[in-house]
């Protein structure tokens, strides 16, 4: 029996906690006054009457969260956070339309980075700061957050965290889930406040670098510029955000041992080697083509900035942060239909990237090397091992499943795309952005393009995609079968 009260119950400190932080932009309302505090206040007020009301309806015995209502809660808490996060664009006029509001904040959520505003640098600084902010609270999971703040509230969070991350890898930084998000938000927040110090010494005004360092470490990708990055075209900026978006790309357990100077371990991680080599060896090879494209077109150009630009644009796509420092489909083909596979890859589990995941091709890749050495040695027992460990047969099921479904998914809502009048490569592109979590794609939404010339109905197909995505399939597809809602 699915205990709706508590779910209730969980929604509504959601929704107080989405206000608060909705107050966060005052500072900045009032520095540049900018006249948006007001819409904030109001946004905020609204957050917390109905976080109350749900408070104090939903008393209840039972702190117990079951798995069945561990996926209620994360798929029906981002779906409230969304709705609720709109407000201050509603309220303020920024984004007039419930469509266009909801698509900005789930991309927001999501940390997709898609956008349907076609002057950024024309919205107010209160409520640009809620933009950036949206994604910095979807980056680690507003869940994994109340998940450390629980057991102030008597409420068990074991079930929350499983579904929140239901990647292939159960890797714990503490025995206790509690205290394992803890030191997750400790170390995003402290990366955070790292990036923010640098980018402000390195030129950016404050309101631009801490806008632009919860958007690295959220792997969302929103700026402040119309241009993104390309409005801030200087070394000094540009290499500190690559660093940050690759760590922010990396799994935090393994940041959190590379802090406690356990390098060993860390360099033992498959997953991260897998990851270090492939963005370096990308890193190296486009960087010669694009250097080589620029000098046979006649244009002047340094082997420096046609490895920053390429850098920064593979970096950005494989850890799905988004951002733009050059137009990466105008180089060429073959470049393109490379940046196109890239949004396909996602980084490592256990990050804030959306994606597929390095460690399910891993297993993939790995399980089907050793099957062709399983063909010639039939009776032979052949185990997989990631890591030094045996991989469990359940785990390449799940991962086998998982890529079927994302291939089926990604094919589906082409065609829905291609149904609703787009070419091709808009189509596809759009559609492997968004249930990739990336932001730019190719075709008419490519990195120097929006979507806010897409159809009510893309914006929506699209906007489920992104929540798909960001929840790695199962725990939006597992509410829709039978299964779920059957009471044994």
């Amino acid at each position: 029996m699915i205990n709706y009260r508590q779910i209730a119950r969980v929604l509504s400190v959601l929704l107080l906690l989405l206000g608060l932080l909705m107050l966060t932009g005052l500072p900045f309302c009032f520095y540049f006054d900018s006249g948006d505090a007001v819409h904030l206040v109001v946004s905020a007020v609204i957050c917390w009457l109905t976080g109350g009301v749900l408070w104090f309806t939903s008393v209840n015995k039972s702190n117990m969260v079951t798995k069945r209502e561990g996926y209620l809660i994360v798929a029906f808490g981002w779906l409230t956070m969304v709705s609720f996060g709109m407000l201050p664009y509603l309220v303020s006029g920024t984004i007039p339309t419930v469509t266009d509001a909801f698509f900005e904040t789930m991309s927001g959520m999501t940390t997709t980075g898609a956008s349907i505003l076609t002057d950024i640098e024309g919205v107010s600084e209160g409520i640009l700061y809620w933009r950036s902010l949206t994604q910095w609270i979807g980056g680690m999971g507003i869940i994994v957050l109340t998940v450390a703040i629980f057991p102030l509230l008597g409420i068990g969070g074991i079930e929350l965290f499983a579904a929140e991350a239901p990647g292939p890898t159960s890797d714990k930084i503490h025995p206790r889930i509690q205290e394992t998000a803890k030191r997750l938000w400790l170390i995003y927040v402290g990366l955070t406040g790292i990036l923010t110090a640098w980018l402000t010494l390195a030129g950016m005004s404050f309101y631009d670098a801490i806008n632009h360092a919860l958007t690295t470490m959220a792997t969302g990708g929103f700026s402040t510029r119309n241009n993104s990055l390309m409005a801030f075209d200087t070394p000094a900026i540009q290499y500190p955000i690559i660093l940050f978006m690759f760590i922010a790309g990396m799994n935090y357990s393994i940041t959190y041992l590379a802090l406690k100077g356990k390098l060993k371990k860390v360099w033992k991680n498959d997953e991260f080697r897998a990851y270090l080599y492939l963005v370096l060896g990308l890193c190296v090879i486009v960087s010669i083509s694009v250097f080589a494209i620029y000098h046979k077109a006649g244009e002047a150009i340094t082997f420096e900035r046609a490895f920053r630009d390429s850098a920064l644009q593979i970096v950005s796509l494989i850890t799905t942060t988004g951002y733009v420092s050059a137009d990466y489909t105008a180089w060429a083909p073959g470049l393109t239909m490379l940046f196109f596979i890239l949004l396909f890859l996602g980084a490592c589990a256990g990050s804030t990237a959306g994606g597929i995941k390095f460690i399910r091709h891993l297993v993939f890749f790995k399980n089907s090397y050793l099957e062709f050495k399983r063909l010639l040695h039939p009776h032979a027992v052949i185990p997989l091992k990631l890591n030094e460990q045996v991989v469990a047969p359940r785990i390449m099921t799940h991962v086998i499943i998982f890529l079927l479904l994302y291939i089926m998914i990604f094919i589906l809502g082409s065609v829905m795309m291609s149904i609703m009048g787009y070419d091709f490569m808009t189509a596809v592109g759009a559609v492997a952005t968004s249930l990739g979590n990336v932001g730019p794609g190719i075709g008419k939404v490519g990195p120097v393009d929006n979507f806010a010339w897409l159809s009510v109905e893309a914006k929506w197909l699209l906007s489920f995609l992104m929540l798909l995505g960001r929840l790695e399939l199962f725990t939006i597809l597992v509410l829709m079968t039978p299964y779920f809602w059957k009471s044994n």
